[in-house]
């Protein structure tokens, strides 16, 4: 038809592995997907059920579901990427260090969920035909809901709280296999 324009968008897909999460024994897995020429999707979803050493109950116990809509600078899948993002998790944590959460958490339990907003900026280095190797952080806002115990193991209630803080909320380290 003479006078109208078309636009036809390559449908692509990534599915991803969070290679940051793997070192933590955390199961994970995300899909990518175009919505437009500089636009996509990405939808992450996070599950570590391990108690780590049982004899000290040390665990990392959450799941995190984070939904993202990106801008791609250049064409979607490569190059420079800002993203929006949100994100919800319940948690089990104790005994260990957690980057980014105050130093008491290595002494105590704390379980609860979270709720989690912020932007990002990322890079997307093309390795192969289908493969591509992602790079990202982020920052925003969590809120935490949760109760608190005196120590990892024996469990006295400390009490209930709720908090916000601005933090790091999105970190990546991704490998992503591309289907076209």
């Amino acid at each position: 038809m003479s006078g109208m324009t078309t636009f036809a968008f390559a449908q692509k897909w990534g599915v991803k592995t969070n290679l940051l999460y793997d070192v933590t024994t955390t199961f994970n897995l995300g899909v990518e997907f175009g919505l437009a020429p500089r636009w996509t999707f990405d939808l992450s979803g996070n599950y570590n059920p391990r108690t780590l050493n049982k004899g000290k109950n040390k665990k990392i116990k959450h799941y995190l579901v984070q939904p993202e809509l990106r801008y791609w600078l250049c064409e979607k899948f490569q190059g420079h990427f800002f993203g929006i993002h949100a994100g919800f998790s319940e948690f089990n944590f104790s005994g260990y260090r957690i980057p980014f959460l105050p130093k008491r958490v290595k002494d105590h339990r704390y379980e609860g969920w979270a709720l989690l907003g912020g932007i990002s900026y990322g890079y997307s280095w093309i390795l192969g035909k289908r493969w591509n190797l992602e790079a990202t952080v982020g920052g925003g806002y969590i809120y935490f809901d949760y109760d608190a115990y005196d120590c990892e193991k024996c469990g006295s209630f400390r009490g209930n709280n709720t908090k916000g803080r601005w933090n790091l909320t999105k970190a990546g380290l991704t490998l992503v296999y591309m289907i076209k």
